[in-house]
């Protein structure tokens, strides 16, 4: 199988695997659903284009078309964890708040009906800055790890 593929997936696998010892480190208890959900530090999805485009780059060189492609794909995904995935995730704690709040007001009211929704929306979808960067600066360690395991 081709090498940068393997560096990107092993990286993500590697960065979301941490999160669970992190996690515990942080409320006490192990939950292993924090394997595979989005969100929280260190962003795997960071380390994962950051590990592709770093290996690319030892591997091929800064000109290379590889590296190019790999760069700006990496920028954009880490962009939309940071931007459209993080504030869809700040809008859903507002909604799951406002369901809160209009339960309350029905409960005042008797008359007003109101259907509770059946799960709350996923509120921890994408990343704050410094969880980006971090994953970011374990994928470049991923890469650099990568290549120098292969020569």
């Amino acid at each position: 199988m081709n090498r940068a593929i393997i560096t990107g997936l092993s990286t993500i696998a590697a960065t979301q695997a941490l999160k669970l010892p992190l996690e515990y480190a942080t409320n006490g208890t192990w939950n292993w659903k924090t394997l595979f959900r989005t969100g929280g530090m260190p962003s795997s999805h960071s380390a994962g284009v950051a590990s592709l485009a770093t290996y690319i780059a030892l591997k091929k060189g800064v000109k290379a078309v590889d590296f190019a492609i790999s760069s700006i794909f990496g920028l954009i995904v880490m962009y939309d964890a940071m931007g459209i995935r993080r504030h869809a995730g700040e809008m859903a704690v507002e909604l799951n708040d406002l369901d809160e709040r209009v339960e309350k007001l029905a409960d005042q009211h008797p008359g007003l009906y109101h259907r509770e929704r059946r799960a709350e929306l996923k509120e921890e979808l994408g990343h704050l800055p410094r969880e980006v960067a971090v994953g970011a600066m374990l994928g470049i360690a991923a890469g650099i790890l990568s290549y120098a395991c292969e020569s």
